[in-house]
């Protein structure tokens, strides 16, 4: 394994992330998901990402098993806050009283003293910057965590933090976790300039494109039944970002030629595409099974050739920067 400094910052997170979204403490049974947590720590994995939100905190609380049987110097955990918890007004959002009660709510979810990386899982329009850069400082000043970063934002939103972190003389966020593969690429336009500027790192989900760039899904044929896409909550998502078009599953199937030719799986290709960039610090996977962790892990360290980058570009010509 690999690792690398997210942004400018000092802690070292591995290339390769594991995830949990739909995973662990949902369709992966407990006992199943614990070992395969074990598994990538054994295989170098030290980031493991999860929410609050993700089976309604069932997921915090499987990875929190995990951690007892872990070295937890030796991981980095990073959990996030937005999405509704309750019915009630303030159950969502990134308020001061939203953010303080839903982190304290992880730690005990995780068993934690504290969380390596607590991100707003989308911004708020609702919140003066201000309000959540203060949460943040005095969450760290209390030891509850240790850095603080943000998903899905835009360069503008990024920036504003950083500029009432430094009129606040508070920790400014370190990281961004957007969606980035070879065929979702919006982030290339300004987020990634403005946050190769700030120091800001990204930690970017599906790497793989749901499973689209593994291979598994062809032009013409159905959807395999034990699938992510087959979720129906995935499907959504790829759809709404034109994923299993036949003209994306096209430039797959040219992909999978070229990863034929370098002697990788289309997923490792894949996967070393996003790490090409150092701004990129680590792709997050998901997993069902160990043999796909052994099989992604194998990017790490991965720097594909210039021939099978040009080739690789020329097959993606323009993507969509569909959002």
């Amino acid at each position: 394994m690999q690792y690398r400094k997210i942004g400018k910052w000092g802690v070292k997170v591995s290339e390769v992330a594991l995830g949990s979204w739909l995973t662990y403490g949902g369709t992966v049974e407990e006992k199943n998901s614990i070992k395969q947590i074990h598994h990538a720590f054994e295989q170098g994995i030290n980031f493991f990402d999860t929410a609050n939100v993700y089976a309604h905190g069932a997921s915090e609380v499987v990875v929190g098993k995990a951690l007892k049987n872990m070295k937890r110097e030796s991981c980095f955990i990073g959990t996030k806050v937005f999405f509704p918890m309750g019915e009630g007004p303030n159950d969502k959002g990134l308020s001061r009283k939203h953010v303080v009660e839903q982190c304290h709510a992880s730690l005990k979810r995780l068993n934690l003293d504290c969380i390596d990386l607590l991100q707003c899982h989308r911004f708020d329009p609702e919140v003066p910057m201000e309000e959540l850069v203060r949460t943040m400082d005095d969450l760290t000043r209390q030891g509850k965590i240790l850095y603080w970063g943000v998903s899905e934002w835009s360069g503008s939103q990024i920036e504003d933090a950083y500029r009432v972190a430094d009129l606040l003389n508070a920790p400014p966020p370190i990281s961004n976790q957007p969606c980035y593969n070879m065929l979702t690429r919006n982030i290339e336009a300004s987020v990634m300039p403005t946050c190769e500027r700030l120091g800001v790192g990204q930690v970017v989900f599906s790497p793989l494109a749901q499973g689209v760039l593994t291979g598994k899904y062809a032009p013409g044929k159905a959807i395999p039944a034990d699938s992510r896409a087959a979720d129906s909550r995935v499907n959504m998502f790829m759809m709404g970002r034109s994923l299993m078009s036949d003209e994306t599953l096209q430039r797959v199937e040219k992909l999978k030629a070229v990863a034929d030719e370098e002697k990788l799986t289309l997923s490792q290709v894949a996967l070393a595409w996003c790490l090409r960039t150092n701004n990129v610090a680590s792709v997050i996977i998901g997993a069902t099974k160990t043999s796909q962790i052994d099989e992604n892990v194998k990017a790490a360290g991965v720097r594909l050739t210039s021939d099978a980058m040009s080739k690789i570009e020329s097959i993606l010509g323009q993507v969509s920067a569909r959002h």
